[in-house]
C-alpha cells in the first residue's frame, strides 16, 4: 500500500476517536452545568455521536458517495477498496472510543 494512504488510515482512526471522546466529554460538561448526571450523559452522548464521528473522519458523505460511484461505474476497484477500508477504520476508532468511555463510566455498551 501507499505510504500516504496508511497515514490517512491512521488519521481517520484518530479523528473518529477524538470526535467521539471530545463530544462525550463536553456533553457531560454541559450536563454538569445544567444539573443533570454527567456520567450517564457522557455515555448517552457517545452513543448519539457515533455516526457523526464516522462522517467527520471520512471527510463528509458526498466524497464517500462519489468514490463509491467512481469505483462501481468506472471500474476503479482500488478506490472503492480504499474507501471501504477508511470507513472500517473510522468504525474501529468509534468502537475504541466507545469502549474507553464505557470503561470510564462503568456502563454497558
Amino acid at each position: 500500500m501507499e505510504e500516504r494512504f496508511i497515514a490517512s488510515i491512521i488519521k481517520c482512526f484518530f479523528i473518529a476517536f477524538g470526535v467521539l471522546t471530545g463530544g462525550a466529554l463536553f456533553g457531560s460538561l454541559s450536563a454538569y452545568l445544567t444539573g443533570q448526571p454527567p456520567i450517564s450523559e457522557m455515555l448517552l452522548a457517545a452513543k448519539k455521536l457515533r455516526i457523526w464521528a464516522i462522517v467527520a473522519a471520512i471527510g463528509g458523505t458526498f466524497d464517500a458517495i462519489s468514490t463509491f460511484e467512481k469505483g462501481i461505474f468506472e471500474a476503479s476497484t482500488v478506490d472503492l477498496f480504499r474507501q471501504i477500508l477508511l470507513i472500517i477504520t473510522a468504525m474501529g476508532g468509534v468502537k475504541s472510543a466507545l469502549m474507553l468511555i464505557s470503561w470510564i463510566t462503568q456502563g454497558d455498551i
